[in-house]
């Protein structure tokens, strides 16, 4: 059978559209680095990033391992990656939290700057809280994290786009620590939190080398809905709009996901509300799982605060308890039912729900208790009036999971 020119010059656009932005062969080789300061617990160092219009980049990055905050300690250690929000920098002390976890970890600056010098601070026993006014531009940094780098550059080439970049520089780290002689390079995970979220939901996407990806807050479907992003994508031109949500929003890229992933939100979460959530994770066809909580707050100390990220995140990389995992729910005749299994004991289960309508962010919501049913399965009473709802244990371990989100129809 012969086809026309036509078509195959069809047929190579499409692929043309389809294609992702980022070359996996060439990220996953470590890039070139130095180490700013190689002897204290929490250590620096500058590597190397992708073009930014025309000019070489360099990335900065803090490193912790248990070995460097205490040297009798000996690896080889499981590695994480960690992605701050917007506005956010690389954090010494989310590097020592894990670090004093058993991992070896790296936190990048998706900005273009270098944070302060990390000081300790004893009453805490962790370093303190980074000063987002003590920072300064590296002189080869890649673009700034303002809404005019992650929007509005979109179209044309993608080597001024901040999420080209982010995505980028985040593999790169990868690639980085998985070189490192202290490191499993078989045993890694990456978490981000809000934008550091939303470019774990793509990483996880693009590097399937990960054994674990928690995104706290971060979704895709962003023009869509109720997302405080939205505006800023349909402010962009048609041809824009359409490069950037076919490039860079995540919902093009996690039917690709086949890294464990964990979705860690709250119901009124105003920057990636429950409906761009719900539709995002379901697009994921490999293991997945949720945290959803009531009321959770939008911060970064909010973000990695969650012990369940850990215990994730040990589950597939240190040999853990997994989470308990509760089934795609089910209503029949007003009943909420949903399998559920867990290697831990459960302390309690319930339903969380809201009978209002209108912007999530300002809806009120209700618990009831949930029962356990014979066989391993939960159910609870589902009001009449309710909108939106979702059914939640806790375990011996104070670990919360939560089911899928219901909506009615």
């Amino acid at each position: 059978m012969q086809f026309p020119v036509c078509f195959f010059l069809f047929f190579g656009l499409l692929l043309q559209l389809n294609a992702e932005p980022w070359n996996l062969d060439e990220l996953s080789e470590a890039p070139s680095f130095r180490w700013m300061d190689e002897t204290n617990q929490i250590r620096s160092l500058i590597y190397e990033g992708l073009p930014y219009q025309g000019k070489e980049t360099e990335v900065f990055a803090f490193y912790a391992s248990p070995q460097t905050l205490d040297a009798n300690q000996s690896g080889p250690f499981p590695a994480v990656v960690l992605i701050h929000g917007g506005g956010g920098t690389a954090f010494a002390e989310w590097v020592n939290f894990w670090a004093q976890r058993g991992y070896a970890a790296i936190a990048m600056d998706l900005g273009g700057t270098r944070p302060a010098t990390p000081v300790f601070d004893p009453q805490t026993g962790n370093f303190a809280s980074h000063n987002s006014r003590d920072r300064d531009r590296l002189e080869n940094g890649g673009p700034n994290q303002t809404h005019n780098e992650k929007f509005a550059t979109a179209g044309g080439s993608v080597d001024d786009d901040w999420p080209y970049h982010a995505v980028s520089n985040v593999i790169h780290a990868h690639s980085l620590i998985r070189e490192f002689k202290e490191v499993a390079k078989e045993r890694t995970a990456v978490t981000g939190i809000s934008w550091g979220g939303y470019t774990t939901c793509i990483v996880a996407s693009v590097d399937h080398r990960f054994k674990a990806a928690v995104p706290v807050y971060g979704c895709g479907f962003l023009y869509q809905g109720e997302s405080v992003q939205r505006p800023a994508i349909d402010g962009l031109s048609p041809a824009k709009r359409g490069a950037w949500i076919r490039l860079y929003d995540p919902s093009s890229h996690l039917p690709n996901c086949r890294v464990p992933i964990f979705f860690v939100n709250g119901t009124h979460d105003k920057h990636y509300p429950l409906d761009s959530y719900a539709k995002s994770y379901s697009l994921v066809q490999g293991p997945r799982s949720q945290r959803i909580e009531v009321k959770m707050g939008h911060s970064h100390p909010a973000g990695w605060a969650p012990r369940e990220i850990g215990l994730f995140i040990d589950s597939h990389c240190k040999g853990g308890a997994p989470l308990p995992e509760i089934g795609k729910p089910r209503v029949k005749n007003g009943v909420v039912f949903a399998s559920l299994k867990s290697a831990t004991a459960i302390k309690s289960a319930h339903l969380h729900f809201t009978t209002d309508t209108g912007l999530r962010r300002d809806q009120s919501w209700q618990s009831i208790e949930a029962k356990f049913q014979k066989g391993g399965s939960l159910a609870a009473s589902l009001p009449d009036q309710a909108t939106t709802w979702l059914l939640a244990v806790t375990d011996e371990r104070g670990a919360m999971v939560s089911s899928e989100v219901g909506f009615a129809e």
